[in-house]
């Protein structure tokens, strides 16, 4: 019995990091599928359950680690990569949203190349900002009808600039690598 209580046990720890990839190959087929149809919105969903489930899951069966934390911070770029090549076309969104976007991704890239030189390793964080936009993209297509798109799309380039901005801070002043940050920390980033 105690034997199959720890196969069991080391199955439950790979979970996290399956359902991490079903997100990334659910993303990638949201490319090939009509937008905003069942099926879209489907694979949508399973795509934002599974970015709650893997952390929460990992967390609990304490079987984080350095590669699930990495495979994680892929799949959440493409999916938010794919979600803007899918919803960009055919919002028509106004130039301004436009270019506040691509200063986020700006932000977002700057920041990659400093965690990449000075951590020789993608610096993708998890700060509760990153987490707030993720969720708040994940949201959009809902919050884009009831709220119209303006208000929807500024809030959430506001968010998404708060969040870049801070990991961008966090990888330019922090000594080492931490992905799971929930924030800035001021008294380690000053030392």
């Amino acid at each position: 019995m105690p034997s199959e209580l720890f196969h069991f046990h080391r199955i439950i720890k790979h979970i996290p990091n399956v359902l991490t990839v079903m997100r990334l190959i659910c993303s990638v087929i949201l490319l090939f599928v009509k937008p905003l149809s069942a099926l879209f919105f489907g694979l949508y969903i399973v795509c934002g359950a599974s970015d709650a489930l893997d952390g929460y899951i990992a967390r609990k069966t304490k079987s984080t680690s350095q590669l699930g934390a990495s495979i994680d911070s892929v799949a959440d770029a493409i999916f938010i990569g794919v979600t803007l090549s899918v919803f960009l076309p055919i919002l028509h969104l106004p130039l301004w949203i436009l270019c506040w976007i691509g200063a986020v991704a700006l932000i977002r890239i700057g920041s990659l190349i400093i965690g990449f030189v000075k951590y020789h390793a993608l610096s993708f964080i998890h700060t509760y900002a990153n987490k707030a936009t993720g969720l708040m993209l994940f949201c959009f297509p809902f919050l884009y009808s009831i709220f119209g798109l303006t208000i929807t799309s500024s809030l959430l380039c506001g968010l998404a600039s708060f969040s870049a901005i801070e990991e961008l801070i966090i990888n330019i002043k922090s000594k080492e690598l931490s992905r799971d940050t929930g924030c800035i920390n001021w008294k380690r980033i000053k030392s």
